[in-house]
């Protein structure tokens, strides 16, 4: 903590209200939020992991106080965004969907948290073995969010847009390539026009490599602006074939009844 600190953790909340707020008066289909802190590893009382207040967790209810009632919240970051869960896990009105590296901090997000009474069923977690990359973050959409949001049917789209999947991040191993990233925002893109009405709002959580960070938001932009991805570091030199996570998904979609 600096003497700024709390002021930024202030306007980085601010910031998703506003973002979340131009999309529901209709000023904007979609809007991003770039602001830090990240929040979603903050819990209801107390911060953690860099996070002080847990921004889409506000934007949530933010949301719900102006009339949209059903919110789905999709987080990418390679941490699993534990206080966004913990704040919804027993809520049937707020849908939260995590693709994350398994064994990594916080060291939460299995397969088996599905949420708790009335929230039964409303927490889909899909941890993802180290190597798993591009190929893994898409099917994650089209298998298990894509099917678990037409059944929801949300009134807004929330994304945890956390960056640190990238594989030139230093904190974890997962292959993550701007192309990937280019990829996954078109596909949300799609599945909001689908569900709600094309009702869509990024915020910023981690990526702590900046050069890699900056291209993959700036892709995630050309996406959502219909241009082609523009990639500068392509895939890692020495990366392994990306790990099949079929079988993940599929056991997400027997669990889910997807």
């Amino acid at each position: 903590m600096q003497s700024g600190s709390l002021q930024c953790a202030l306007d980085a909340a601010g910031s998703a209200i506003a973002a979340l707020d131009a999309v529901l008066d209709g000023r904007a289909r979609t809007a991003f939020s770039v602001a830090r802190p990240p929040g979603h590893h903050a819990v209801a009382d107390r911060a953690m992991g860099f996070c002080f207040f847990n921004s889409v967790a506000i934007a949530a209810h933010h949301a719900q106080q102006n009339g949209r009632a059903r919110v789905l919240i999709f987080d990418f970051d390679v941490h699993h965004g534990n206080g966004t869960q913990d704040l919804f896990y027993t809520d049937p009105s707020v849908l939260f969907v995590s693709t994350h590296q398994d064994h990594l901090y916080p060291n939460s997000g299995a397969l088996e948290e599905t949420g708790a009474a009335a929230g039964a069923g409303c927490t889909i977690n899909l941890p993802l073995p180290a190597g798993a990359g591009d190929t893994a973050l898409l099917q994650a959409v089209e298998r298990v969010l894509r099917p678990a949001a037409l059944r929801f049917a949300p009134d807004v789209l929330l994304v945890s847009a956390g960056f640190d999947a990238h594989w030139r991040d230093p904190l974890a191993s997962l292959q993550m390539t701007c192309s990937g990233y280019h990829q996954l925002a078109a596909s949300l893109q799609a599945l909001a026009h689908d569900v709600c009405g094309g009702r869509l709002a990024f915020l910023l959580e981690g990526g702590y490599d900046v050069p890699a960070l900056s291209s993959s938001v700036a892709n995630v932009f050309r996406a959502l602006l219909g241009q082609p991805a523009h990639d500068p570091f392509g895939t890692a030199t020495a990366s392994a074939p990306e790990p099949d996570c079929s079988s993940l998904f599929s056991a997400a979609r027997q669990l889910h009844n997807l």
